[in-house]
């Protein structure tokens, strides 16, 4: 296997696993890795309109965030209202219902982030950081996570 290959399938190893190990702290929450994101995203810039919160998904970069939407609506977590301002636009943002899975959201992603940590050591996280960002910067998830960040 040339080292590219091996890269690749380390990376895709890596996401599928912290996916897994993050579903399975999501579950007794009732939502999805997906989902989760679509919250924490409301969470840190609501009110959003469908087409602001789809600029910012990692996981649904490309693609209409709408179904995400239904769902978490649906279960009472997002609402849709019409602002005065523009009666074309809906601004989604998070129920107060929403507000406390959010908040339980960042809790179970701390406790990734802190897994994550101890198996990182910092000068390869420079590395790591700088390569990842060459690959993804001009790509839709890439551009996502800049937008997100602000860069």
């Amino acid at each position: 296997m040339r080292p590219a290959e091996e890269l690749r399938y380390l990376i895709l190893a890596a996401q599928r696993e912290g996916n897994r190990l993050l579903a399975q702290s999501l579950r007794p929450l009732g939502i999805t890795p997906s989902q989760a994101e679509v919250l924490r995203v409301l969470r840190d810039g609501q009110p959003l309109t469908l087409s602001g919160l789809g600029e910012l998904l990692v996981c649904e970069s490309g693609n209409s965030p709408s179904r995400l939407v239904d769902r978490l609506a649906s279960t009472g977590l997002v609402q849709r209202q019409v602002p005065e301002h523009d009666r074309r636009q809906v601004e989604l943002s998070l129920t107060e219902e929403g507000a406390r899975v959010a908040r339980q959201v960042v809790e179970i992603e701390e406790g990734l982030h802190g897994s994550i940590d101890a198996a990182l050591q910092e000068d390869d996280f420079a590395q790591i950081r700088g390569f990842l960002w060459a690959f993804v910067r001009d790509l839709p998830a890439g551009q996502a996570l800049a937008r997100r960040l602000g860069t």
